[in-house]
């Protein structure tokens, strides 16, 4: 068995989409960044990476690349998944918490878990996804982003 962490995290931006876990979540405000900003598919990319040994996204998909402008996150996953089953490994689980003061998460985690189960060809039942505040504390508390943490499991 391998474990991997990953952690992501992205400010608030007016004119963007809210993508978390390849769901569309209505919002005033998306994620700033070079890709559509999906924290959730960002931190479970890097998990299994850094479980099957073979880096992280940012690596992969680097922001200076304008291939990666707007990209689906989803398929940056799959794309990071295809290189863990090349090397060998197979996936067990994975543990998300999405830590968010806004907009309220819970209602979309059974979505999230079918998108990312189907980018991982697995069955929803092996991702488990959370939703977390920060009480108020820190930048999240003060509605100025979301961070993303992940754990991945492969055999």
């Amino acid at each position: 068995m391998r474990v991997g962490i990953g952690y992501d995290s992205h400010r608030f931006a007016d004119g963007r989409k809210l993508i978390l876990g390849g769901v569309a979540i209505p919002h005033a405000r998306g994620l700033a960044g070079h890709s559509d900003a999906d924290a959730v598919a960002h931190a479970l990319a890097d998990a299994l990476l850094g479980a099957a040994g073979l880096g992280d996204i940012g690596t992969l998909f680097p922001d200076t690349d304008p291939r990666w402008r707007d990209a689906d996150s989803l398929e940056l996953l799959k794309a990071a998944y295809t290189r863990v089953v090349t090397a060998h490994h197979r996936f067990v689980q994975a543990d998300i918490t999405v830590i968010a003061e806004q907009p309220k998460i819970g209602p979309h985690v059974g979505a999230m878990r079918e998108r990312l189960a189907g980018a991982l060809a697995t069955a929803p039942s092996a991702i488990s996804v959370k939703a977390k505040t920060n009480e108020g504390m820190g930048w999240i508390g003060k509605g100025e982003g979301v961070a993303v943490i992940a754990v991945a499991v492969l055999e």
